[in-house]
């Protein structure tokens, strides 16, 4: 469970719809949530916060590096919490669905390309668009 000693941590006041939003993304079966998931999903919980106040909040959990966003399928961005571990994302373009994978090869073959460029490789963002074989 991620706790209020979080948004402390990186500078921001504990205030009751960021502990909420903080809360819900850290139970949320769904890892990979818009701002409008968010939203849905506080509204079914009873709780009254705006969605101008999810998108701001969400937008300041990223500024403070508590959540990364991600712009799949064509702009469409969804946010995941901060684990500090780095992880690349297959997308199902018939479902939407979101699978995250590691994959050492990968990670060695980038920084060997960035290498030969004559370059260090500093951080990278894969997504690969995948859809069920027939």
């Amino acid at each position: 469970m991620v706790e209020n000693n979080e948004l402390r941590k990186v500078g921001l006041k504990v205030t009751l719809p960021r502990v909420k939003i903080l809360q819900m993304l850290d139970s949320a079966e769904q890892r990979h949530m818009s701002a409008e998931d968010v939203y849905k999903a506080l509204m079914e919980a009873g709780e009254d916060v705006g969605l101008a106040t999810v998108y701001r909040v969400l937008t300041q959990f990223e500024a403070a590096g508590l959540v990364e966003r991600h712009n799949f399928d064509g702009g469409h961005a969804v946010f995941e919490l901060s684990d500090g571990a780095h992880h690349d994302h297959m997308i199902n373009v018939d479902s939407g669905e979101v699978i995250e994978f590691i994959d050492p090869q990968i990670e060695k073959l980038q920084r060997e390309i960035a290498a030969q460029h004559g370059f260090e490789l500093v951080d990278h963002n894969l997504v690969l668009y995948v859809r069920p074989k027939a």
